[in-house]
């Protein structure tokens, strides 16, 4: 029984998803839902992931950064995407609060 405790560490410290220089070595990182936290997996096939541009509040031209937000199929089901992204938008300044 020791040597299986001693066999599963090992295994485990090998299987890592990171390397000794911490870059992802996996090719599959799963992604989470903006809206509920729910991990996305690889099989549902009605979640979006959409960028939104910022741009510069004196020009009005895009500035190189976008905001990503990612739904899972779930919240897409149940009719709520359009006010999920509205209320993650609200929070992060992109629309004025008051709209």
């Amino acid at each position: 029984m020791i040597k299986d405790r001693v066999t599963d560490h090992h295994q485990q410290k090998t299987n890592r998803m990171q390397n000794d220089a911490g870059e992802f070595v996996d090719l599959y990182v799963p992604r989470k839902c903006s809206a509920s936290n729910r991990i996305i997996g690889a099989k549902d096939h009605a979640s979006i992931q959409i960028n939104i541009a910022e741009v510069d509040k004196a020009t009005g031209r895009f500035n190189g950064q976008f905001k990503t937000y990612a739904i899972c199929g779930a919240i897409r089901r149940m009719g709520e995407a359009d006010d999920s992204l509205l209320r993650l938008a609200k929070t992060d300044s992109i629309v004025s609060k008051n709209f």
